[in-house]
């Protein structure tokens, strides 16, 4: 097996990707946040302390997908031309889904997945005064589409 991100003498190495072609490139991921169902009430009516809870998530995953690279050693810093969140509120629960997308040469399955993954750790900090049990979940790559591998939809 040869590995990709060490050198000749065995030192990591971010992988050089200059030679590839630009592809429109998309990841979709998901995850969750399980809490109390007495916290998703605060949450739906806006009494939680620190704010609009979804809006400042949902700007933190944006943030949390364009900061990729200086958060992951070996990822790329990708231009990426759009970032979405996406939330489903269930009794106990919220899911998150987020969509990146770049024209590139290196996907952004790593930026979708930090913006999941940021996401519901805003939600956590903007809860954590009224509900210490929250449990962040099943992060996962959902689908990606471009580059030399193509399409990769989880089933």
């Amino acid at each position: 097996m040869e590995f990709t991100h060490f050198n000749e003498k065995g030192r990591a190495h971010m992988v050089n990707v200059g030679d590839k072609e630009d592809t429109k490139r998309v990841a979709v991921a998901k995850g969750y946040i399980k809490m109390n169902k007495e916290t998703i009430k605060l949450i739906k009516q806006g009494l939680i302390k620190k704010g609009d809870v979804l809006s400042v998530a949902q700007v933190g995953g944006i943030m949390g997908a364009k900061n990729t690279s200086t958060l992951i050693p070996m990822c790329h810093n990708i231009f990426l031309t759009g970032s979405n969140i996406e939330f489903n509120i269930l009794e106990d629960r919220i899911e998150i889904e987020a969509t990146v997308s770049t024209v590139g040469k290196t996907g952004v399955e790593m930026e979708a997945l930090t913006a999941v993954s940021i996401t519901a750790l805003t939600i956590y900090d903007m809860c954590k005064a009224v509900d210490k049990d929250m449990i962040i979940g099943d992060i996962k790559l959902m689908k990606k589409t471009g580059g030399k591998s193509g399409v990769y939809e989880r089933k």
